[in-house]
């Protein structure tokens, strides 16, 4: 299993993995002293840390304690709130995401998301997939096009139940199917990182099960970062686990370690139950 180093501030005292542990693999994000605002408000506060590749890092924390608005910093969702503003830096693959020669459009192409509701297009369940092959101009024949979708669906676990009707609005799936065809529709532009925003907060518990197990099998060949309030879901389907409080990284480790020995008090109350 690839393993992940930690550098969070404040406090100084968080948790960081061992030197050996950091040289396992490549860093795939690399976030450095960022601070976000809006308008005069800050809501992220000095914000530093390296997730590696293939792994699911979950953001957890009380509500409103920017883990939303750093999961949205990381494909640049922010820049469409009036009054946003960036310090610090972020980078993938060693490239500032906030340069200012990046190309927004290739940069939400790499760096997939799907929301906590689900927003599938008043279209068909192949015009959903299909659709951002076709804005990026990625399939050149109909043929190609058609294998890519399927390809899709059947990363997201949903073919089998949609292969005889593609043609059928998306809008007739459950609940659990039209977040999987969301899914879909984000891989199969071939993203290298995918964000996922509560993804299953709205859905029955066999929903949540068949979400949750395909976030555990996508990560070997994506990496994933996946905001939850579920201390269950976060210790089932991650590996490593980032406590937010307040805007501030209070601690980040390995999921385990976050839910039986973590190295800070107020982890240990978050995940206990004590508040939140």
């Amino acid at each position: 299993m690839l393993e992940i180093a930690v550098r969070a501030r404040p406090p100084s005292s968080a948790a960081a993995p061992s030197p050996s542990r950091a040289a396992v693999s490549p860093v795939k994000i690399e976030v450095s002293d960022l601070n976000f605002y809006y308008g005069p408000r800050r809501v992220l506060e000095h914000i530093s840390l390296e997730i590696r590749p293939h792994e699911v890092t979950a953001l957890i924390g009380p509500s409103g304690c920017g883990k939303t608005t750093f999961l949205r910093s990381l494909n640049r969702m922010n820049d469409i709130v009036p009054g946003a503003r960036v310090e610090g830096s972020i980078s993938i693959d060693g490239q500032d995401i906030y340069a200012p020669s990046v190309d927004v459009v290739d940069l939400r192409r790499r760096v997939g998301m799907v929301f906590q509701k689900s927003n599938p297009f008043p279209k068909s369940i192949f015009d959903n997939v299909a659709y951002g092959l076709r804005i990026n101009g990625l399939t050149r024949s109909r043929e190609e096009l058609g294998g890519r979708v399927e390809a899709s669906l059947k990363a997201a676990a949903l073919w089998d139940e949609v292969s005889d009707r593609l043609q059928t609005s998306a809008l007739a799936l459950s609940g659990g199917q039209q977040q999987r065809l969301c899914i879909a529709r984000a891989l199969a532009v071939e993203p290298e990182i995918v964000l996922m925003d509560e993804p299953a907060s709205a859905l029955d518990p066999i929903a949540t099960q068949r979400i949750e197990e395909l976030i555990y099998q996508l990560k070997s060949r994506y990496t994933i970062v996946i905001v939850t309030h579920n201390m269950q879901q976060a210790a089932r389907v991650s590996d490593v686990t980032a406590f937010f409080w307040l805007g501030k990284l209070v601690e980040m480790d390995r999921t385990n370690k976050i839910f039986t020995n973590p190295s800070e008090k107020l982890t240990e109350d978050y995940v206990t139950g004590r508040f939140g």
